[in-house]
């Protein structure tokens, strides 16, 4: 048993040892100053900038302050996972019309079980080093501002492309919390500098232009948004743009100069499944529900149901370079059900046709 009071200094250190031990790449105590972060928010929330993501404009003081989450918190430990797949290279299949692009994160297994079964164990950790204490773990799972928690944790700054950004592991990495009502001691460094510097990247190479500008995300116009979170019909004037992107985007990612120093995690949970990082539209789009249940299950691609995965796919196979092969995958999901998917197929029968009459007339 180590007594908070008797070498509070080396604390923070010892929570990074241990959290690193439980398989994460990083931890810290959070400082929960987070008024700034709240008022971007209440304003980012008031422009309409969450489109029907109406989840996080409710709650909102309990993101403020942690105590509304947990009665009697009076820390918190961020934590850090990284889970960037050996996987196909991302701007391969980007550039393959024919594929699927999925987002890195989602290729292999759901993080959130992996995470909180370890946060879990980081608590037991705390338990039984320091002291018996009330604690909860958060996975993406309640109301909290994790960037800023994570930031002021002094796990990196966040970036223009409003992720989370380490100088040693850019941003393919996952976060936690950990709500503890130890008072444990504050950590001694400054706040991560912001290193974004002179750089737009990240706000040039967005294929919707969802950046009103530095930290300010329109996730009306942003693919992940809208190929994870959104209901019904897509945009028209965004569905061109979209490419061959499923599920998810790593655009802002993939040009950050700071992920070049991001390194592929040895975390087999993460290893993509059923060749999802490289697969082919007409292959996926061939899926009947239950095989989608099938292949899916215990992966983050849960979050749609299976007829969203098919509008997400009917919009790349309308951006797909035309075949007899993308035509009759259309063709055989017209008559689907769903309102959307026959929309979006129709969509994108449309674009073929008129690729075919412009090539006529050329």
């Amino acid at each position: 048993m180590l007594p908070f009071y008797e070498a509070p200094a080396d604390l923070p250190a010892k929570i990074k040892d241990w959290a690193r031990a439980l398989g994460f790449a990083d931890a810290g105590i959070a400082e929960l100053t987070l008024t700034d972060d709240v008022a971007h928010l209440k304003s980012w929330l008031a422009e309409g900038l969450h489109g029907q993501m109406a989840f996080l404009g409710r709650d909102v003081e309990k993101r403020a302050h942690p105590t509304g989450l947990m009665p009697g918190t009076v820390s918190v430990i961020s934590v850090r996972l990284d889970y960037k797949p050996q996987a196909e290279i991302a701007e391969a299949v980007l550039a393959d019309g024919e594929a699927g692009y999925l987002s890195r994160y989602a290729l292999g297994r759901d993080y959130h079980k992996l995470m909180r079964s370890r946060l879990l164990k980081l608590g037991a950790k705390l338990e039984a080093e320091i002291a018996p204490h009330g604690f909860r773990v958060l996975t993406d799972s309640a109301p909290a501002l994790e960037k800023a928690l994570a930031r002021n944790a002094r796990l990196g700054w966040i970036g223009k492309n409003t992720l989370l950004l380490n100088r040693k592991a850019g941003s393919w990495f996952f976060l936690g919390e950990l709500y503890t009502d130890l008072a444990l001691p504050p950590q001694a460094a400054p706040l991560a500098q912001n290193h974004c510097g002179s750089c737009t990247a990240c706000l040039d190479v967005c294929p919707t232009k969802a950046f009103n500008g530095p930290y300010r995300l329109d996730a009306r116009k942003c693919i992940s948004y809208l190929t994870i979170e959104h209901r019904g019909a897509f945009p028209v004037e965004l569905r061109a743009l979209m490419g061959n992107r499923i599920f998810g985007c790593d655009d802002c990612q993939l040009v950050c100069p700071w992920n070049r120093y991001a390194q592929s995690t040895t975390e087999t949970d993460f290893t993509p499944r059923h060749g999802l990082d490289a697969a082919k539209l007409v292959d996926l789009f061939a899926w009947d529900e239950a095989t989608w249940l099938a292949r899916t299950e215990g992966m983050a691609l849960r979050r749609l149901d299976h007829a969203r995965w098919l509008r997400n796919i009917a919009v790349a196979l309308g951006n797909a370079p035309s075949s007899p092969g993308v035509t009759s995958a259309l063709i055989s999901r017209q008559h689907h059900a769903d309102d959307a998917v026959r929309e979006h197929v129709a969509w994108a029968l449309a674009q073929h046709d008129l690729r075919q009459a412009a090539a006529s007339n050329s």
